[in-house]
């Protein structure tokens, strides 16, 4: 277990740590310039060779289960959030206040608290799944198993990102941004990734040269060294250490609970093995980047976002070693 523990750890602390201690060096214009070549290059490259490999015979089961995790999480976040409500509401001490409270100073308070639910709620269902989830299913499980985890991604961010993520920022964020559907359509058409894994999937019967094939499975390493490399130089800028409670709160949700509730009933269904730890791994990812793209677009909670995603990464570390003992 120690050595599968060694080549787990060690991409993800050589690349996020060097990151992490180069950060305060690069400037944030490569920061977004990397970005974006991730975005509209790397990931693209990244799915288009893993779906070239992608065996579809599970049809909607891996789909159905990504969304069914998806919803879980979602309720789970929305009952923990009222809960922790309720309770806080239960220990004050009623209070003899003024009347002549603002309209405006109200409005401002229910506003900070729907970003603050907004952000909790991404916080827990969005996980990084291209980055950190593929790089993990990789390295600890059999290639025949990497289907499960490339379908689990795309619809994580077909469906997560590109749709519940979307519809919980614009209904809970402060910006006046409108949503329309068309909009959301759109965005959800030029997203390159999608268009690259169909391409992949379409020309599986094409045979490339030895050297072109090899080449192409040794970019899908680079491109997640340079995306993990992006992690830790966006964790190194980050001073977002506030609302420390919540953030923990959202981040053992997220790496904890919700991956061994998806192993036990994964378990109950029959479904053990490599099979079951990809669910579990995939279940169980830090909550992903892409929160902070819509707290700035919907002028949500950043400081939340920003401490759930050091916190989560953090719990990854100590959550592995529990996953592979229990679900491996």
């Amino acid at each position: 277990m120690m050595e599968t523990l060694f080549h787990a750890y060690t991409p993800l602390l050589t690349w996020i740590g060097l990151g992490f201690l180069i950060s305060r060096f690069i400037p944030d214009s490569f920061l977004k310039l990397l970005g974006y070549a991730l975005y509209w290059v790397g990931i693209p490259l990244q799915l288009l060779v893993l779906a070239r490999h992608t065996n579809l015979s599970t049809g909607g089961l891996i789909p159905g289960i990504a969304v069914g995790i998806l919803v879980l999480s979602l309720i789970l976040a929305l009952l923990i959030w009222w809960g922790r409500q309720w309770l806080m509401s239960r220990k004050e001490q009623p209070k003899q206040e003024s009347l002549d409270l603002s309209l405006n100073t109200s409005s401002s308070i229910n506003s900070l608290m729907r970003a603050s639910l907004g952000s909790f709620l991404l916080a827990t269902i969005l996980g990084n799944t291209g980055f950190v989830g593929l790089t993990l299913t990789q390295v600890l499980t059999s290639p025949e198993n990497t289907d499960w985890a490339v379908l689990f991604s795309v619809t994580n961010n077909v469906v997560g990102t590109y749709g519940i993520a979307v519809l919980i920022a614009s209904y809970f964020g402060k910006s006046q941004t409108q949503n329309r559907w068309w909009i959301q359509l759109r965005d959800l058409a030029t997203v390159p990734s999608l268009w690259t894994f169909f391409i992949g999937l379409n020309t599986q019967f094409v045979e490339l040269p030895a050297v072109v094939e090899s080449g192409l499975n040794q970019a899908v390493w680079v491109v997640i060294a340079f995306a993990l490399l992006l992690v830790g130089l966006r964790l190194g800028t980050m001073r977002g250490w506030k609302n420390l409670e919540i953030a923990s709160i959202a981040s053992v949700l997220k790496v904890f609970i919700v991956p061994a509730l998806v192993g036990l009933g994964a378990t109950y269904l029959g479904v053990t093995g490599e099979q079951r730890l990809v669910l579990v791994l995939m279940s169980g990812t830090p909550t992903g980047l892409s929160v902070l793209i819509l707290a700035e677009v919907y002028d949500l909670d950043r400081n939340l976002l920003a401490s759930s995603i050091a916190l989560t990464f953090v719990g990854l570390f100590f959550a592995l070693p529990l996953w592979l003992a229990w679900f491996g």
